[in-house]
């Protein structure tokens, strides 16, 4: 399947969330995290380092919306994820960076 086919925008992805159709997974590390947040609902904080032995933890009745800094962190998630049986999983194109460019919500120092 095409990467591109696996990608939400920051728009798209924020409306999902506000819907209550998704959660967030946030594979960025904890450092990075308690810098600057996703200020989104249904926000799951697992960073990447930790996918590989916590992944039965996330939802399978929900949609997930991986995302990191830039999306390369949350691609390799959802590879990961992907190849486990998560079927119900996208990337979020350009991770905070675009989040921001886009001026959707942040919380620093969070």
């Amino acid at each position: 399947m095409s990467t591109q086919l696996l990608q939400i925008d920051p728009i798209s992805a924020l409306a999902a969330l506000r819907a209550g159709d998704c959660a967030l997974l946030d594979v960025r590390e904890a450092h990075e995290v308690a810098r600057m947040a996703y200020d989104a609902p249904a926000v799951i904080c697992m960073p990447l380092s930790e996918l590989e032995r916590r992944h039965q933890e996330l939802p399978r009745n929900l949609d997930l919306i991986l995302a990191c800094a830039a999306g390369g962190r949350s691609m390799q998630a959802l590879q990961y994820l992907l190849h486990h049986g998560h079927t119900r999983a996208r990337n979020l194109a350009g991770g905070m960076g675009a989040w921001r460019a886009h001026g959707l919500p942040v919380r620093e120092g969070a």
